[in-house]
């Protein structure tokens, strides 16, 4: 299965809306797009897994370096739209304690900024 990313911005907020499987040969094509974002200062790069079906551990390090990544610029990582398996999956790596995750939705279905 491939990944779909569709990137929405306001201001120094992101919103990304991912779909499909992060897997070993996705997360390279899923690094390359989103970390240009979080080099940005005070930038605020809000992630949707909604339709994301499937995380490996390939995946979780993306979201790891992500985060270390907008850190130094001052800016926050949000993943939303976990569904309850994900969810657990970043429970259970200890990785919902540094990143900010919910199951709640803060975007619209594919909403646009701007």
């Amino acid at each position: 299965m491939d990944i779909k990313i569709d990137k929405n911005f306001n201001n120094e907020t992101a919103i990304v809306f991912v779909s499909g499987e992060i897997d070993a040969f996705t997360a390279p094509k899923l690094k390359e797009e989103l970390l240009p974002l979080t080099e940005e200062q005070k930038m605020t790069l809000i992630v949707s897994l909604e339709d994301v079906s499937y995380i490996d551990s390939t995946g979780l390090g993306v979201f790891v370096g992500l985060f270390k990544q907008i850190k130094k610029n001052d800016g926050e990582l949000k993943l939303v739209n976990l569904s309850e398996r994900l969810r657990r999956l970043f429970e259970i790596t200890g990785l919902n304690n540094i990143i900010d995750i919910s199951s709640e939705s803060e975007v619209g279905d594919n909403e646009t900024i701007g």
